[in-house]
């Protein structure tokens, strides 16, 4: 009897353990898990059930193992290329990324080893890239060969159901760090498109080539020389908000797949709330595009010396040639 007891106290531990989601934390020292020293662990029955040398969670924590380790004590377990698998179908225990405030599926990709967001989208079974402050999403596996222990994940926010099957950011908007896999555009906010007028004088549309590197085949963008889909919703916007700023801002240039055929800029911007249409001019030459908000800029280390970042097919319409960075007006 007594025996059984103590079994199904070590099942439920089991579980519980099991059961426990894996939160990664990201700071400067690089993408971790928090856990919470248990009765009898040690260095190495923690190394095992993270699939780690216990060695280097004595680094990473600045510990020395000859001192041991004590009951209620958090230790930050690293998530490397050992442990941690961010590619492919997924294999393990999903680790997950509680998404901030304003984040959007760019910043949580570059927040979490620049995974890819084709992957993002496909372990959260994401239809489009919206996604909520306080949701929680699959960033990568724990190695398989983990034994899955409790896990303190530090009071995430509880998990938010996005608001819609579309959202406010392009599909396949990776920064350029990310751009690595293969992605479809979704549909981004649906607009009814602005009325044909039958007797009207078909608008001249001309194609625009972008900037590639060397050796690269140009890509062609489609302009109507109007500035694009969401003019008419910048028009809208100027009836209900006159333009209060209009300045001047160093630019750089981000990959997506939206506005070669479409006409859908975007650009990332501080002091706007994402969703804000802007009108884009190139200060050289005058051409103009209306882009949409996505996110910000601040807190990402490749934005470092840029104001803001332009979509490159916006890029390619304002004819900035293959320069990295150049100037634009931005009014709004």
């Amino acid at each position: 009897m007594k025996r059984s007891i103590i079994l199904l106290l070590f099942l439920s531990l089991s579980f519980r353990g099991i059961s426990q989601e894996l939160v990664v934390q990201t700071t400067d020292k690089g993408p971790h898990l928090v856990h919470t020293v248990a009765a009898k662990e040690n260095f190495y029955s923690i190394g095992r059930a993270y699939a780690i040398s216990p060695k280097e969670i004595a680094s990473f924590n600045g510990l020395d193992m000859t001192h041991g380790l004590n009951v209620g004590q958090t230790v930050l377990i690293p998530l490397t290329a050992a442990n941690f698998t961010q590619s492919g179908s997924g294999q393990g225990r999903p680790v997950y990324y509680v998404v901030g405030e304003k984040e959007g599926l760019y910043r949580v990709s570059l927040k979490n080893n620049k995974v890819l967001m084709a992957d993002l989208r496909k372990w959260n079974n994401l239809k489009s890239d919206a996604i909520a402050t306080g949701q929680k999403l699959v960033v990568g596996y724990l190695s398989a060969s983990a034994q899955g222990p409790s896990v303190a994940t530090g009071n995430p926010t509880p998990p938010a159901t996005a608001s819609g099957s579309t959202g406010t950011t392009p599909s396949g908007t990776t920064g350029t760090p990310v751009s690595g896999g293969t992605t479809k555009p979704d549909p981004v906010v649906k607009h009814d498109p602005p009325a044909t007028d039958p007797n009207a004088t078909p608008r001249k549309v001309e194609t625009v080539t972008p900037p590639t590197a060397s050796g690269t085949p140009a890509r062609t963008a489609v302009s109507d020389g109007r500035g694009g889909y969401f003019k008419s919703q910048y028009e809208q916007q100027l009836r209900t908000h006159n333009a209060g700023k209009d300045q001047n801002a160093v630019s750089g240039i981000f990959k997506t797949a939206s506005g070669w055929q479409d006409m859908k800029y975007y650009i990332l911007m501080d002091g706007a709330e994402p969703g804000t249409i802007v009108k884009v001019v190139n200060v050289t030459n005058s051409k103009t595009v209306f882009a949409k908000v996505l996110g910000g800029m601040s807190g990402i280390r490749q934005n470092t010396g840029f104001d803001v970042r332009l979509s490159n097919a916006a890029a390619s319409v304002l004819e900035t040639g293959d320069a990295e960075r150049f100037t634009v007006r931005v009014v709004y």
